[in-house]
């Protein structure tokens, strides 16, 4: 444990205080970012994937569990390990944009995670102001999928700005779950196209797979369904995520605490997804 804290102690660099007003320090910048939070030169350790023109998933759906842990064992308060979140999925979409994926759906808050203490819940929306308001500059297309209607009204216009901001950015699209959950999902969308049955705008024939999935969540992104599914943190579950979208995805489970899953972690999980052969149901044999 003493050298985990030594090691851990050599990348906590000093901070300016942020409105937050929580941390004395954080990690340094990954060597994925440059101290102006663009992307650079993806390292040749993970480019080979692509030189091999292998299968590379378009969108990746991404549980970020383990920031508490995280925190706990290095004696922080937890908000440090959340604090983390922004820093971590720069670093993610900088590798996966070097890679080809489209699209990345990040799992941030769920419609379970109310029941938190209100100083980690009024911590995590503020949070998220700084996250949406740090990621209008970081050059990828932003969205944010959930019920929009329980965050506080300066997040919600935060969202509106980072949205209409980043738009037009072409190249991977990056949708942050906030206030989400796959039950709310399809029982919005059901009542969406129950309200249409209703008014006459739709028959009972005409609803199948096609038309149900233009009223979930996903609808915003050209690439609705995830091709793979990454944990960290070590749970096997998928914590009602995305639950009608992932129904043909592979998943990966990672012990790595989200903190510190990085270039090395992000190509294990995608090396293992190009070593399965997608079947959807058929069989090869």
């Amino acid at each position: 444990m003493s050298s985990l804290l030594a090691s851990q102690a050599q990348l906590l660099i000093p901070s300016k205080t942020s409105k937050l007003g929580l941390g004395s320090s954080f990690p340094s910048p990954s060597p994925c970012l440059s101290a102006r939070g663009r992307f650079c030169k993806i390292s040749n350790s993970l480019s080979q994937l692509i030189d091999d023109q292998l299968n590379i998933p378009k969108h990746v759906a991404l549980i970020m569990d383990g920031n508490r842990r995280w925190a706990k064992a290095r004696g922080l308060p937890v908000q440090e390990g959340h604090r983390l979140i922004t820093q971590k999925l720069k670093e993610i979409c900088n590798i996966s944009s070097k890679l080809g994926i489209q699209a990345i759906t990040a799992f941030s808050f769920s419609t379970e995670n109310w029941s938190r203490s209100k100083e980690e819940v009024d911590f995590l929306m503020q949070l998220f102001e700084e996250f949406f308001e740090e990621f209008m500059r970081v050059g990828v297309r932003v969205s944010a999928i959930g019920d929009r209607s329980k965050l506080p009204i300066t997040l919600q216009k935060c969202i509106d700005l980072t949205e209409e901001t980043t738009k037009a950015n072409a190249g991977l699209h990056l949708m942050i779950a906030v206030n989400y959950g796959g039950h709310y999902d399809i029982l919005q969308a059901t009542k969406r196209i129950a309200n249409k049955v209703k008014n006459g705008l739709l028959e009972l024939e005409d609803i199948d797979n096609t038309l149900f999935e233009r009223e979930l969540a996903s609808k915003c992104t050209k690439f609705a369904k995830p091709d793979l599914l990454i944990r960290t943190g070590g749970e096997h579950r998928i914590s009602n995520f995305l639950l009608w979208q992932l129904a043909y995805s592979e998943l990966y489970f990672t012990k790595t605490l989200f903190p510190d899953f990085g270039e090395e972690a992000l190509k294990e999980a995608i090396l293992s997804f190009q070593r399965r052969h997608r079947r959807f149901g058929d069989h090869t044999y």
